[in-house]
């Protein structure tokens, strides 16, 4: 039976400076998505990416295997050694996985409650993993079902109300700091969904004078043309710091494009305005020493945290109503997933009471020795019509679960106690499949030295 593992890190977990490491532009996340699936247990991968995580969907047939493997692969990008993901890495296996998932999609999870760009981001991870060839059944199913109960989740409860994103908590943080924004002169570096987000934010405040600036030169002339702005290519950007009153950068560079150095130097020739400076990219665009420069105010993306109280209350209400749509949307799921496996479990089951059997026939032999042929046919039979009748009801009932919401669960439950997975062969002394140790487990054992 194939399960599903979800391995990441997150900003509940880790530091911006963890997550940075972690993170996975889109040419990097198909390099790891290559790398999980040639794994001979893991079947189906996918890799999420933000701000304020990095996770690995994976499908396999030893979650153990895979979770190892998910765990090489994250340290050998993040160029550490898997003993340093011990602690803010963390597992979670099938029901637990796609709950999880979900949570994500809808804005649970978000460091702001509800936040709108995660949907995109959920969507993009998604359409990478096709291209790649990476995905399969499994998780195309359950992305898709994610992305639908995200929708709803926004169309029929008040968690998203009030535009609530980092881009708009990091423009009201901007006016909090300078005041009206109208007459301000802001610099956006970068172009993506990011920083058009952040420019509607600034519209909406009455600020005209938006200066975009990106690799990406006809995309920044789209976008300020829409926002009353103008377009300057990156290789400006120092004369155009010279001027700016706040900055916003958002870019996916893998590596800081204002260092403290130069900034030092922009500082000295410009008048003695204050410069702000508010860095949304994960790995960051800024590099973090240029909090020192005297008349530098520097915010990253979990700094954005601060202000978030004031726009999530009175959302508690709407992320339980939230709950309850992803408890609806999530059955559909599980019901899918218990109809994909019962009749593989009902086979499986079979096999392993006939393996059972043919064992201990096999470990008495020498005690029947005076059985004549046909004696020891009977015997053989009434071990198996015994081991049939034993399983006769569970058989039935499994089928008859197959339409039920808590299919998966008991396919699983099922799976699990009668040890049908992968690593757990009969033991000829105890009866029991071999016991693997989990994520939690090692950690544990790293914990004693």
């Amino acid at each position: 039976m194939s399960g599903l593992l979800v391995l990441g890190v997150s900003h509940h977990t880790a530091s911006l400076a963890l997550r940075e490491q972690l993170a996975l532009t889109e040419g990097r996340a198909a390099g790891v998505l290559n790398a999980l699936v040639s794994e001979e247990p893991i079947s189906e991968a996918l890799a999420l990416s933000t701000c304020n995580r990095t996770e690995l969907y994976l499908v396999a047939t030893d979650s153990v295997e895979a979770e190892t493997a998910g765990l090489g692969v994250l340290a050998r990008e993040a160029g550490i050694p898997p003993t340093e993901l011990l602690g803010p890495l963390y597992s979670l296996r099938d029901a637990d996985a796609a709950r999880h998932l979900y949570r994500v999609t809808a804005g649970l999870d978000s460091m702001i409650l509800g936040e709108a760009e995660i949907q995109g981001q959920v969507k993009r991870a998604y359409e990478l993993a096709l291209v790649e060839g990476a995905s399969g059944p499994i998780l195309n199913r359950m992305f898709r079902g994610s992305l639908a109960a995200g929708k709803r989740v926004r169309t029929e409860t008040a968690v998203g109300e009030k535009g609530v994103s980092i881009p708009s908590v990091a423009v009201e943080l901007a006016q909090r700091n300078l005041g009206d924004l109208s007459a301000r002169r802001v610099l956006l570096i970068g172009a993506g969904e990011t920083s058009e987000l952040t420019a509607r934010a600034l519209a909406a405040r009455g600020s005209d004078a938006v200066f975009i600036a990106n690799r990406g030169y006809n995309r920044a002339i789209s976008l300020a043309e829409r926002f009353g702005g103008h377009a300057v290519r990156i290789d400006e950007l120092p004369v155009q710091l010279a001027s700016a009153d706040i900055v916003v950068s958002t870019t996916n560079s893998p590596h800081h494009l204002i260092e403290r150095s130069e900034l030092e130097l922009i500082m000295d020739q410009r008048d003695p305005a204050p410069l702000l400076l508010i860095d949304l990219a994960v790995p960051r665009d800024i590099d973090p020493e240029c909090r020192e420069i005297e008349g530098v105010s520097l915010y990253d993306v979990d700094e954005v945290q601060a202000i978030v109280e004031r726009n999530a209350s009175g959302r508690e209400a709407e992320a339980r109503r939230a709950g309850g749509i992803l408890d609806s949307e999530l059955s559909r799921f599980e019901r899918w997933m218990g109809a994909q496996e019962v009749m593989p479990t009902v086979a499986a089951l079979r096999e392993r009471a006939d393996a059972i059997v043919s064992q201990v026939l096999a470990e008495n032999t020498t005690r029947w020795e005076s059985l004549s042929a046909t004696d020891r046919e009977r015997v053989e039979m009434l071990a198996h019509a015994i081991a049939n009748r034993l399983l006769h009801e569970p058989t039935v009932r499994l089928k008859g679960a197959a339409d039920r919401e808590d299919a998966y669960l008991q396919v699983s439950a099922l799976r699990e106690l009668f040890g049908l997975d992968a690593g757990t062969e009969p033991d000829a002394d105890s009866g029991e499949g071999a016991d693997v140790a989990s994520l939690d487990e090692r950690r544990r054992r790293s914990e004693r030295g």
